[in-house]
């Protein structure tokens, strides 16, 4: 808890200090929160401009055609709503004091509702100081500053969705606090750090307490300047680089006494255990091309936790490591070829429990307002190899179309 409390003594010292006159921001846009943006969205400012709120909405519709190599699952189609979201932000009193909410209500997103389980609604609620344009301080709920596609807004993915290592290692949204500095500029050498507290548990997590907490350290560099209009948080060539851009990061997580398989996600463990995760990510743009890999990696003391009334019912932490390799090239037409190649490798000790993946995907995308109304088409092929030899591969054909303001 000593870490907590400095935290927070130096946000309170922040404070203090900002009634020096500095640069103060006007706008909303925040490091921690890198939604995409296209257009200002519809708002409003009070006529003593002590308020201001800005409102967006985007959802996704998407049409699956899944076919199994395994002969016991009979082909099947799929239509749903993936994602539907309405997004709030502005600021209070002062342009330095601002706030973001972002709720869900697409059933993949909101999850199976369960009686006597939080219904998972509410995605982002922060409150964020900042007390220049460099640096800025949150409490409350949002992503934690992980990996680079998933800080990304869903919004911003060149494919349908994110990779199979996403989808397991990532450390996902948590309630705790935010620090970060920023200190860009398109055309010098660029950087930031980021850190969080948090609980480790999850987003509307209420089930249990302990004193465990999840420390989160990033840092970015651009080696030849910031991208164009916040061009790192968004996928592919939707915005040309005149010249070549490179984004690099790495990430430290350290989750104490977890109670989920994924940290901050995953089913419920027996008990407790400490997770450590590392990510490391390079993007490069330039003109028409787009390039992206990712490294992923989560450790635990131990992976294995026993129902103390049934010591063959197990619970186990997703651990194990991967990677992600992604190329795009936009024509000037805006449709964009995308091609993606991800593989997993689960930690030798859930070996028996879970299979190593591969997924091989190649996708064409036609931006009509940037990544705010886009047509999305894929094929994907997935293997799962089981370590009795067993293989349960399948494939995917989607189409999915995006709008939002």
């Amino acid at each position: 808890m000593r870490q907590l409390f400095l935290f927070l003594s130096l946000f309170i010292t922040f404070i203090g200090f900002s009634q020096t006159k500095t640069e103060i921001p006007t706008d909303v846009k925040l490091s921690a929160l890198p939604y995409y943006s296209y257009g200002k969205g519809l708002g409003m400012t009070s006529a003593d401009s002590i308020f201001q709120l800005n409102i967006r909405f985007r959802m996704q519709n998407r049409l699956t055609y899944y076919e199994y190599e395994d002969d016991e699952k009979d082909p099947a189609i799929e239509g749903m709503i993936r994602r539907l979201r309405l997004r709030l932000d502005g600021y209070v009193g002062d342009p330095r004091f601002v706030y973001a909410l972002q709720l869900s209500f697409a059933p993949n997103d909101v999850g199976q509702v369960e009686e006597g389980e939080n219904i998972n609604i509410i995605r982002d609620a922060m409150i964020f100081y900042r007390p220049n344009k460099n640096w800025s301080f949150g409490l409350g709920q949002t992503k934690l500053p992980g990996n680079r596609q998933r800080v990304n807004s869903s919004g911003a993915l060149q494919l349908t969705d994110r990779s199979i290592n996403n989808a397991k290692f990532n450390i996902d949204r948590d309630f705790g606090v935010q620090a970060h500095y920023n200190k860009l500029n398109t055309e010098k050498i660029s950087y930031s750090f980021k850190g969080a507290i948090s609980s480790g548990e999850g987003r509307n997590w209420t089930k249990t307490n302990d004193t465990g907490l999840a420390y989160t350290a990033k840092a970015e560099f651009y080696p030849f300047g910031a991208f164009k209009n916040d061009g790192s948080n968004f996928e592919g060539s939707v915005i040309r680089e005149e010249k070549p851009k490179l984004y690099l990061s790495a990430v430290y997580h350290k989750n104490n006494q977890a109670v989920r398989a994924s940290g901050q996600t995953g089913s419920d463990l027996y008990d407790s255990r400490n997770l450590q995760s590392i990510f490391a990510d390079v993007m490069f743009k330039y003109k028409n091309w787009a390039l992206m890999t990712s490294y992923m990696t989560r450790t635990a003391d131990d992976y294995l936790t026993f129902n103390p009334e049934d010591v063959t019912d197990i619970s186990y932490v997703y651990g194990g490591s991967g990677m992600d390799y992604q190329a795009s090239y936009t024509f000037n037409d805006n449709f964009e070829l995308i091609g993606r190649y991800s593989w997993q490798e689960v930690a030798n000790e859930i070996r028996s429990l879970e299979s190593n993946n591969k997924q091989y995907t190649i996708g064409l995308t036609k931006y009509i307002w940037e990544h705010a109304f886009k047509i999305q088409g894929e094929v994907s092929y997935n293997q799962k190899n089981y370590i009795t030899d067993r293989k349960n591969d399948d494939w995917y054909v989607r189409f999915q179309v995006e709008i939002g303001i």
